[in-house]
């Protein structure tokens, strides 16, 4: 456990440094300006409005008891807050118990599908695992996905920019057939939530794979940007909506400090969250950990 507290610790430290205020206040007591400090350097993390109020509610509260309160103690409190706010959030993958379970990624340009495509595979490949690149539109994607996948050493299915994205999900799901794959990873194309015959494509994918499996996909996964906040809401519904999702990657935690939004976007839309993107490293595609990301978010050690 100690090994996961440090990497979501390290991991967020920008977000913890948006809080550094409250770190600096660790070893000594607390004030009712130090409380107002604290309140807005949760807004500046992206904690939203619902999740700061609550969190500095519960550190006046027992300030009101204990005008001693330290600055560990608020963090400590603010953690437990938070927790408790995400019960529930962590996912899981959901499995085929009859052959290949397929996940398809879906977002808008940017958000770090395509490495995120290639981690995840990385992550799953004792068990057999087949990576598909369905994103044929953008520029040197398939030569993106095709590097990761030879430094990973990861079975990939391609086709020729501007193919049929569906097609290629196609094959690829037959070639994990073919080889036993528990785990077959559809990268798809990055498109904006707001154009109607881009998400439509998505549907089409969702079709090709139901000829072969009418539960495929298990796993409809979108990937959103840690660093564009509260903003990711608002992509998320849309992508719900035309390709109804079953959990969440939030990727670039690292380099952000608006880690806070992933209380708001849990919030919001209820679906579990599966895994976080800490650094550039193949490994730093971490399974979420609510204990964890509260105490990383805080600077706190186990």
């Amino acid at each position: 456990m100690f090994s996961i507290l440090k990497k979501f610790k390290d991991g967020l430290k920008r977000t913890a440094a948006a809080l550094g205020g409250l770190a600096s206040m660790f070893s000594r007591n607390i004030s009712e300006a130090d409380i107002d400090e604290i309140e807005q350097a949760l807004y500046a993390a992206d904690f939203g409005y619902e999740t700061a109020e609550e969190v500095v509610e519960a550190i006046r509260a027992q300030y009101r008891k204990n005008k001693e309160l330290r600055g560990k103690e608020a963090a400590e409190i603010g953690a437990a807050v938070l927790e408790k706010i995400l019960e529930g959030s962590e996912g899981s993958l959901i499995e085929n118990p009859d052959g290949t379970s397929v996940i398809c990624l879906v977002g808008v340009n940017g958000a770090g599908k395509t490495t995120t495509a290639a981690k995840l595979a990385h992550m799953l490949s004792g068990d057999g695992v087949v990576l598909g690149a369905c994103d044929t539109f953008r520029a040197a994607a398939n030569e993106q996905i095709r590097q990761w996948a030879q430094r990973l050493d990861v079975k990939l299915v391609e086709s020729a920019h501007g193919a049929d994205s569906a097609a290629t999900a196609w094959d690829a799901w037959h070639a994990a057939r073919a080889r036993s794959a528990k785990w077959l990873v559809l990268d798809t194309a990055g498109r904006l939530h707001t154009k109607e015959n881009l998400m439509g494509e998505l549907s089409k994918i969702a079709r090709v794979l139901k000829k072969n499996d009418p539960r495929a996909p298990q796993n409809s996964i979108i990937v959103l940007d840690g660093s564009l906040g509260s903003n990711s809401i608002e992509q998320a519904k849309a992508f719900n909506k035309a390709f109804p999702l079953t959990g969440l990657i939030i990727t670039k935690l690292d380099g952000t400090s608006k880690g806070g939004a992933i209380a708001g976007v849990y919030r919001q839309l209820k679906l579990p969250i599966l895994y976080v993107g800490l650094g550039e490293k193949p490994d730093d595609l971490r399974k979420f950990n609510v204990h964890a990301y509260a105490r990383g978010v805080f600077g706190l050690e186990e």
